[in-house]
């Protein structure tokens, strides 16, 4: 008998935990001053559960830096997570910049200079 596909709710159900448990881990675990103040935007899983891509913004800090830091502690940031949620396979993390908001402002400084002109 065939298995049948995950829920696209159940999948958005456990990003959505994913992103909260991170926001509140990663200051409070991470404890790295150079880090500066680390957003996280969304969180998209795979169909299996196996992978978890974390968009994060960073203020205060450079986001490569950040990224960087943030991928050299998935493993620990996995494990941490593994305790709280209640799911069989906790996806492993990979940490990317979300470029949405500085596209934002570059957008809206177009904006502004078309109007001026």
């Amino acid at each position: 008998m065939p298995r049948q596909a995950t829920s696209p709710h159940r999948i958005h159900r456990i990003a959505d935990q994913i992103q909260r448990d991170l926001s509140e881990l990663i200051p409070r675990e991470l404890r790295d001053p150079r880090m500066g103040l680390v957003t996280i935007a969304d969180v998209q899983l795979t169909p299996d559960y196996a992978h978890a891509r974390v968009y994060f913004t960073v203020l205060g800090a450079e986001p490569d830096h950040v990224m960087a830091a943030l991928n050299e502690r998935a493993g620990y940031l996995h494990s941490l997570l593994f305790k709280r949620l209640r799911i069989h396979t906790v996806p492993t993390l990979h940490f990317v910049f979300d470029e949405s908001t500085r596209k934002a402002s570059d957008m809206n400084s177009l904006i502004a200079q078309a109007v001026a002109s």
